[in-house]
């Protein structure tokens, strides 16, 4: 599964001409005109955020660490580099989800891998098996173990029992749950950008404060990544291999390029420019922000706190507090829980969010059904807060292997329609028009898109 999702990064970055590298400062473009939005749809910002919201949890405190653990330093090269050759596989998939995107009973955009396999591919006996891969690692699984990650946190720094840290997370998440997809989207936009940039500042600090230290560390991870050097790599026990395996699989995993989960919130935005491949972009920094700033930020924090070699046996988010501890005080211990916190806290929203869509995909709006559902997600946060889950980790990397699977083969099918949306939008940009999709320009992708969404777009 790792090599499949690294060669279809490389396979669109080749297709789309290395699109990540040559309209890098378009991301950024597109980010300062993402506040609009309308009646059927989130803005840009608001899915944006929500992404970030699944994506950026434990894993960029923990994951990072666990990856320096088990593959040393220079495992952080290789998270950079599957996070740039991933940022072709976000675009592509991002783009089809707002191609394809639908519009729900209440009004609202809807949309995701089950719809464009549904609809571009004529498959939706395929948007069924992935809409029930990702109801069990995203809606269920995950939630469970992001609620077992705050409620350790806390136990840990704060000695709040689990069972109460649990009822908290089930009351407060079951509020923003039963108050929708907009409900979700406005808390994911108030949280993420505070807490990661409060996050970031502190990391910033912790860095800055040892700035004679960056230099060599750069060098390290470098040398690092390629056996250089020959000292951490013959004292510690790290090889090549085991920095590639352990960046590459932390890397995925936490940017979630090409697994089929992000285009899920992609798909609900009203985009602008009014075209399909905006939200590829868009989703493009989503990667670039996950993996090559927050995951950053955190290894910068350990690496230049020397927690690596002398934390023995220590690893994921222990190893974290420990060095941020090392760097500003004992209270980096309860920062690093209130992160948690807050960071898996949006994950679980964010997860339910994604799991919601795919239940509509599977049952038309049964409003029964869509209940039953948030009460059985509130249930397994409460689980996952008391629980011991190894055997729930290892059904849930099985799900999520499902589910990639699918939504790799699905996006290389319709490679050819991910080159056309962005030829389309680049071409405009290129000749001082404010790129906008009219889908009687290509009839054949006209007949597979639900009429009105993208019938007379109008730029306000």
């Amino acid at each position: 599964m790792i090599y499949l999702l690294i060669g279809v990064g490389v396979y669109f970055t080749l297709r789309l001409g290395f699109i990540q590298f040559r309209h890098f400062g378009h991301m950024f473009t597109v980010l300062r005109k993402s506040r609009k939005a309308d009646s059927a749809g989130i803005s840009s910002f608001q899915a944006l955020c929500t992404s970030l919201a699944a994506r950026v949890g434990t894993g960029n405190l923990a994951g990072v660490a666990v990856a320096l653990t088990l593959g040393g330093p220079g495992a952080i090269f290789w998270m950079w580099l599957v996070a740039l050759v991933g940022m072709s596989s976000a675009f592509a998939e991002s783009a089809l989800a707002q191609l394809y995107k639908t519009r729900d009973d209440a009004g609202n955009y809807r949309g995701g891998p089950a719809y464009y396999m549904e609809k571009g591919l004529g498959m939706r006996w395929m948007g069924v098996l992935f809409s029930i891969f990702l109801i069990i690692s995203f809606g269920l699984v995950f939630n469970a173990v992001q609620a077992n990650s705050i409620a350790q946190a806390m136990d840990v720094a704060f000695g709040i029992s689990p069972v109460i840290m649990g009822m908290v997370l089930v009351v407060v998440s079951g509020i923003v749950i039963f108050g929708g997809l907009r409900t979700i989207a406005r808390v994911a936009e108030l949280i993420v950008p505070v807490m990661a940039l409060v996050y970031l500042i502190l990391a910033f600090y912790v860095v800055g404060s040892q700035i004679e230290k960056v230099p060599a560390v750069i060098s390290l991870i470098i040398k690092s990544a390629f056996g250089w050097d020959k000292a951490v790599s013959g004292a510690l026990g790290y090889t090549i291999a085991q920095a590639m395996m352990n960046g590459i699989k932390r890397g995925l995993f936490s940017n979630e390029a090409g697994l089929g989960s992000a285009p899920n919130a992609a798909a609900s935005a009203t985009p602008y420019p009014p075209h399909p491949a905006s939200q590829g972009y868009v989703q493009m920094l989503g990667v670039f922000t996950d993996t090559i700033v927050i995951c950053t930020a955190t290894a910068a924090v350990i690496l230049v706190s020397g927690t690596l070699e002398t934390g023995s046996g220590m690893s994921g988010i222990e190893l974290t507090q420990k060095a941020l501890s090392a760097s500003v005080g004992s209270w980096g211990n309860g920062f690093v829980a209130i992160a948690i916190l807050f960071f898996a806290f949006t994950s679980v929203i964010a997860n339910y969010s994604y799991a919601e869509t795919n239940l509509i995909f599977l049952e038309r709006n049964h409003p029964g059904g869509l209940t039953v559902f948030r009460f059985l997600v509130l249930g397994m946060v409460m689980f996952g807060a008391v629980a011991e889950l190894p055997l729930v980790w290892s059904m849930a990397d099985l799900s999520m292997g499902f589910m990639a699977l699918i939504n790799l083969i699905a996006i290389l099918l319709l490679s050819g329609v991910v080159v056309k949306l962005a030829r389309d939008y680049n071409d405009q940009l290129k000749s001082g028009k404010l790129p906008t999709f009219d889908a009687s320009k290509y009839p054949e992708i006209q007949d597979q898109l639900e009429p009105g969404i993208w019938d007379d777009r109008t730029v306000e």
